[in-house]
């Protein structure tokens, strides 16, 4: 290993040494709402946490979906001469994409793998993160260069979120991942079965449109823990595209309350494991309503 290598493996342990808890949310399968369950997990715990605790490393270097789904596209990473810091996002959340470093929405990143593990490597060891309660990795589809880029550099990974959505074509290829992370010792925190039925927003009757318990059955078949059903609902789609995660904004919703019980299973987890000492996040904050987050949405388009 080369001397530059080894100073930034160096950094790499250090800053990751300040993070409490690290969580990869892994799918194998494109399209299942991987990213969609990465950000309002960090949204459920930077609820429960002191501002600035939780943080979200968007690993999909070809796909970046994160600073979308938060409100922050047109942010940027700031530069001091101490280091790169994170963009911060509603609730103090702290976010390094690649989508940040990019001229335009439609520029595309066309590298191969080694320049991708490269890129993984500095954001985890040339950003300042700070100390953190989780950290969560948002990987792209598929079990290839960037999960594992990711596994190798943090061994010490707490565990794998699973998501899945009921059809048995995509249990055929998420299996995939599961195996994956069993064959790398990373623990399997458990499987989300997304898109779960069709909950009409005017009459609330179900409609199983991929079929049913896929998730569930995969999990007692591979030996690893469910977690629960996450419900179609337009609204999950109309929150998403407009930066406004939905476990804030429709938060009596069937979708919301099912993600807050798969969010409380996964705390559960951590907890199990010690040091998970998370504050009461102040009352104004955890509260922040719709119109709050269109307007600081807004605040950024007049201000990009």
């Amino acid at each position: 290993m080369s001397g530059v290598l080894q100073e930034q493996e160096k950094r790499l342990r250090e800053r990751m040494g300040r993070v409490k808890h690290k969580i990869a949310v892994i799918s194998g399968k494109g399209g299942v709402g991987k990213t969609m369950v990465t950000v309002n997990l960090a949204v459920a715990f930077a609820k429960k946490s002191a501002p600035g605790k939780v943080g979200i490393l968007d690993a999909d270097i070809h796909g970046p979906c994160v600073p979308r789904m938060l409100g922050m596209k047109g942010d940027i990473l700031r530069i001091s001469p101490i280091g790169a810091f994170p963009a911060t996002g509603p609730l103090g959340i702290k976010v390094v994409s690649i989508d940040f470093l990019l001229p335009s929405q439609e520029t595309p990143v066309i590298w191969r793998g080694p320049l991708k593990m490269s890129a993984i490597r500095q954001f985890l060891s040339d950003i300042t993160w700070g100390e953190l309660d989780l950290l969560l990795i948002d990987l792209p589809p598929g079990t290839g260069d960037e999960a594992l880029s990711v596994m190798q550099l943090l061994p010490e990974m707490d565990g794998v979120v699973i998501v899945t959505i009921p059809s048995e074509v995509s249990q055929d290829v998420v299996k995939k991942a599961v195996m994956f992370a069993k064959e790398l010792n990373i623990p399997v925190i458990g499987v989300v079965e997304n898109m779960s039925g069709l909950i009409c927003p005017n009459c609330g009757t179900r409609i199983d449109v991929f079929k049913k318990g896929g998730g569930e059955a995969m999990s007692r078949e591979l030996g690893v823990d469910f977690l629960g059903r996450i419900p179609l609902d337009p609204r999950i789609c109309e929150a998403s595209d407009e930066g406004m995660p939905f476990i804030m904004v429709q938060e009596d919703s069937p979708a919301a309350k099912s993600f807050a019980e798969i969010a409380e299973k996964i705390w559960g987890f951590l907890y199990e494991k010690g040091g998970f000492g998370m504050e009461a996040h102040p009352e104004h904050v955890r509260n922040m309503d719709k119109n709050g987050l269109r307007r600081e949405a807004d605040n950024k388009e007049v201000n990009a």
